[in-house]
């Protein structure tokens, strides 16, 4: 099977790697554009960065499975949380989505993203580190490096695979 990662970032890749370790499988990552603002806010936007990004990677790789992941926030009515979607298109079928783990940004986080800023730029300055989102990202600095972003994502991927093989009546 030839999986296609509509991105390059490491901790995204190292998510879809762990989550196909059990199969034969070719994986290529390329870098394709989520077509949604650099930063989405909302679930929508985050969501459709995503199907734009696994439906991308199938097309430009001529593979079996395409998959995009993207992180983005969403305002609610407790203050901004962190938000992660992935999707996998197939084809001949819809794009199969799912959703992760959601927290609230602290307010000077939140504040600067409602002021326009990026979420990766911001967490590098916050955090004194560079590439803070192709390492740990905003989930490794805000829980202590308890989850790290490969592995928020690697829920994702589990949770998109599952789907996947019920879909096809079949098990791995």
């Amino acid at each position: 099977m030839k999986i296609i990662i509509g991105s390059t970032n490491p901790a995204k890749v190292a998510a879809v790697k762990n989550a196909f370790h059990y199969q034969q499988t070719e994986l290529l990552s390329l870098d394709i554009p989520s077509g949604v603002s650099e930063q989405p806010f909302s679930d929508e936007e985050t969501i459709k960065g995503a199907i734009n990004r696994s439906v991308g990677a199938l097309q430009m790789g001529n593979g079996d499975i395409g998959i995009g992941l993207e992180g983005g926030v969403q305002e609610s009515a407790h203050g901004l949380l962190l938000c992660n979607w992935g999707a996998l298109a197939s084809k001949d079928r819809e794009p199969i989505i799912a959703g992760g783990a959601r927290f609230l940004l602290p307010n000077e986080i939140a504040d600067r993203l409602r002021a326009g800023e990026e979420l990766g730029p911001v967490m590098d300055d916050y955090a004194k580190k560079e590439n803070v989102r192709k390492n740990e990202g905003a989930v490794g600095i805000f829980t202590n490096g308890l989850i790290n972003r490969s592995e928020m994502f690697s829920h994702l991927i589990n949770l998109l695979v599952g789907q996947y093989y019920y879909q096809k009546g079949s098990m791995k």
